[in-house]
């Protein structure tokens, strides 16, 4: 259980962070912009659950937020070897279990759905809206992940996590829309 006396610490005052394994790094770096938008990611998460009536469905979404912070510790443990990414008692990493368990919600989600016809718009309900503007930051966040780790060896299953949440995000939106049935449909051109 993590346990935090003190807020401030004054550390990074000088403009660097300290990495699980003590290192320090500079609050610019590739690796901190990838954690800044998982911790992002994790806050607009957290204010769309709030338009979310459905229990389970929060439920679910509450594991993704837990989630999310496993990917930050992940993201902030530097590797000693570019395979090395097996978690430990003391090293947290995202494992294939988590993927698997984003990729279980997409199928459920996905058979209860129409296809797609268009493209749609982010809208139709307020949970809807807000979970399209977390697919929108989820995305950021994984192109963020996928720059750091062009300079630096990230864990694989770190990065496919954070690609399965934005698909997750996208029926997860159509299924608060009726199920799809209020989709706002992208019309090409419509307003030429």
């Amino acid at each position: 259980m993590v346990k935090l006396n003190k807020i401030y610490t004054r550390t990074g005052d000088d403009g660097t962070t300290g990495l699980v394994d003590g290192s320090r790094i500079a609050k610019s770096d590739s690796r901190m912009a990838a954690i800044g938008d998982v911790d992002e990611l994790n806050s607009v998460l957290g204010v769309a659950i709030c338009e979310i009536a459905d229990d389970a469905l929060v439920q679910d979404l509450r594991i993704v937020q837990n989630d999310l912070f496993d990917l930050g510790a992940d993201l902030a443990t530097p590797a000693k070897a570019s395979d090395d990414f097996a978690p430990s008692e003391m090293v947290l990493r995202i494992v294939p279990s988590q993927v698997e368990r984003l990729e279980a919600l997409i199928d459920a989600a996905t058979a209860a759905l129409d296809p797609l016809a268009s493209f749609i718009l982010p809208g139709g309900t307020k949970a809807a809206a807000a979970i399209h503007l977390v697919r929108a930051v989820a995305r950021r966040a994984e192109r963020t992940c996928v720059a750091a780790a062009t300079e630096m060896a990230l864990n694989p299953q770190a990065l496919a996590y954070v690609n399965r949440l934005s698909d997750y995000l996208f029926v997860l939106g159509r299924l608060l829309n009726n199920g799809g049935k209020d989709d706002i449909l992208w019309v090409p051109g419509g307003s030429r």
